[in-house]
């Protein structure tokens, strides 16, 4: 299935904070993100949003609705699962 992938304001600003290197990292996994949620994807337990994609130590939490995938944050993994 193709997706459709959007990004909260939120997850925009943490994305251009990001180092140019990991920014395009998390930027190339996104991508990969919309042929059928390739790459290091996992559906989260008791969280919201529902699913979190890893590229090295940040990690993008978003939900999928229908062929859409909606990007909330883009941050560092100490932060993610608080």
């Amino acid at each position: 299935m193709k997706y459709i992938i959007f990004l909260k304001p939120k997850a925009g600003k943490d994305l251009k904070a990001l180092p140019p290197q990991n920014a395009a990292r998390v930027v190339e996994r996104l991508r990969r993100l919309e042929n059928n949620l390739e790459g290091d994807v996992k559906k989260l337990t008791n969280h919201q949003p529902e699913y979190r994609m890893r590229a090295g130590d940040w990690r993008a939490l978003f939900e999928v609705a229908g062929n859409e995938i909606v990007v909330y944050r883009i941050i560092h993994r100490r932060q993610a699962y608080r």
